[in-house]
């Protein structure tokens, strides 16, 4: 009698305890994977301004590109939600690539040192949200499954837990980093 009633409470008490939690933390996993694209995104967004700035005198003809990049980064800084941030994102990184296109033009902008550096940082920091990105959408994959797979879907809709969004770049193929030809 005494190991059925320790079974009834295993089952009735532990074992939704032991569900609710492991669903927290996945979402606290999730929101930390976030917070990861957030700081590559910010130091994206911190470089761009100095980037254009070393840039403007060399390209004083490529005036709309430069103002193009400066307008997709006041998009994407300001972007509210995840979906919306990742179209932002994605239109700054298909204007980020045409003005390294464009840099390939000018080979005193190319040589110029403080330019190349913050080029190469740059595309640094594309390469670290393309990684911070691919293990977001992995966090959210397993949150997003376990909300519902039986019996968590019983404990996730008791306690509203609710789907999360994959962060996707508004064209996937202009998810891939820019890349930067540093040779004169």
């Amino acid at each position: 009698m005494v190991i059925i009633v320790v079974l009834l409470v295993l089952i009735f008490i532990v074992w939704p305890i032991a569900i609710y939690n492991s669903l927290v933390r996945k979402r606290v996993r999730v929101d930390n994977a976030w917070r990861q694209i957030d700081v590559q995104l910010k130091r994206r967004h911190d470089l761009i301004p100095n980037l254009v700035e070393s840039a403007k005198g060399y390209m004083k003809y490529e005036r709309g590109t430069l103002e193009k990049v400066m307008e997709a980064r006041s998009r994407a800084v300001r972007a509210g939600g995840i979906e919306e941030a990742g179209q932002a994102e994605g239109e700054l990184s298909r204007i980020l690539r045409q003005l390294f296109a464009l840099v390939e033009n000018y080979p005193e902008l190319k040589a110029n040192e403080q330019v190349a550096r913050l080029m190469e940082e740059l595309t640094h920091t594309e390469n670290n949200i393309a990684f911070a990105r691919q293990f977001y959408n992995d966090m959210v994959m397993d949150y997003n499954t376990s909300l519902q797979v039986f019996p968590n879907s019983i404990i996730a809709s008791l306690f509203n837990f609710q789907p999360k969004p994959f962060f996707r770049m508004e064209v996937e193929e202009e998810a891939q980093p820019p890349s930067v030809d540093l040779r004169i």
